[in-house]
Formats: C-alpha cells, structure tokens, sequence
C-alpha cells in the first residue's frame, strides 16, 4: 500500500525513493522548491515527466549559475518544450536563485535555513488517509512569508507545504503506506 497520489509512473518512483525523505543537500532543496513552484496550476506528474527538462534548463540547479541567466536565457526557456514554459516561473526561478545565495551566506546553507523552522525535527502529522491532508499549516505559511521577505518569488503556502512534504521537512506518508516509518 503506498500514499493514493501514486498511482503511475513516474509518481510511483517519486513517491517510494523521494517523497518524503529528509532533503539536506542545498542544490537538490533547490531543484524541488523549483520544481513545487512550477506546478503550480498543473499536475506534479506533469511536472516530474519534464524533471530532466528542468535539470538540463536550469544547469543541473547549480544556483550561482542560474542566479547569472540572463534575459537572453529567459528567451531561450520561453522556446524549451523540456520545461513549463511560462514567463513568469521562469524568472521566478532565476530571481529565486538570488535569493537563495543570499539565505546561504547568511545562515551557511538553505539547509540550516530551512530546518530551523521545526528544530531540526521531522513534522510528523500522522494522516490517516490524503483526505486528512491540509492545503497549507501555520509552518508553510511562516515559511512562505519568510521566504517572500527574502525576495523569493512563486512561494505561497500552498507551495511551501508541497516543498516541505517533498524534502522530509514534513512526513504526511498515510497510516497505511509502506513509507510511512522509513
């Protein structure tokens, strides 16, 4: 039994190897707040078949590299079928890139950053079924307005809740899933 969003491929693989798990490698924390940003009005499967687009769009999420893209690359991302092409989470994560260097050089790492918001411990909410699942919590909104105050852009809480589920921040796996005690 796995969580009921996972029902094909490649939400299967996401699900049973990624979601979930405790993310503390800044350029992967990066990749999936891209990542959560773009499927914003658009299905997450939609968003994980295009996941090698983006990693080859966005330079393997090296974050100093896409915080340097320039207006010209904007362009060139308009015309890539590989990812979302809208103008708007495009630059978003180009600013967004900015902004993460700057929480890196103030706390060390968007890492440290990050999961200073639970301590350093894993949010454990013990749903039942994906029905007990909430849109967003008071830790994705304090999340997304810090992030906003830091310039980050396309970071509501909604957004902000799915990236904490997807880096471990938050284990929302259901009581029946076998990942739920991993």
């Amino acid at each position: 039994m796995r969580c009921d969003w996972a029902q094909t491929e490649p939400c299967l693989s996401y699900h049973d190897d990624e979601w979930g798990v405790p993310v503390h490698d800044d350029t992967l924390l990066f990749e999936m707040l891209t990542l959560e940003g773009a499927q914003a009005g658009l299905s997450w499967e939609i968003v994980l078949k295009k996941r090698d687009g983006y990693r080859n769009a966005f330079l393997s999420f090296d974050i100093e590299a896409v915080s340097n893209m320039t207006s010209e690359d904007v362009e060139r991302l308009m015309g890539d079928a590989g990812i979302v092409r809208n103008r708007l989470k495009i630059t978003s994560t180009i600013d967004n890139a900015a902004a993460f260097k700057r929480v890196q050089a103030e706390f060390g790492s968007f890492d440290a950053y990050l999961w200073k918001f639970t301590d350093g411990k894993i949010v454990d909410n013990l749903p039942q079924t994906m029905a007990d699942l909430p849109a967003s919590t008071p830790l994705s909104d304090a999340l997304s307005k810090d992030l906003k105050k830091r310039g980050f852009r396309f970071i509501g809480t909604t957004i902000c809740y799915a990236f904490l589920q997807a880096t471990g921040v938050v284990n929302d796996h259901t009581a029946d899933c076998f990942c739920r005690n991993r």
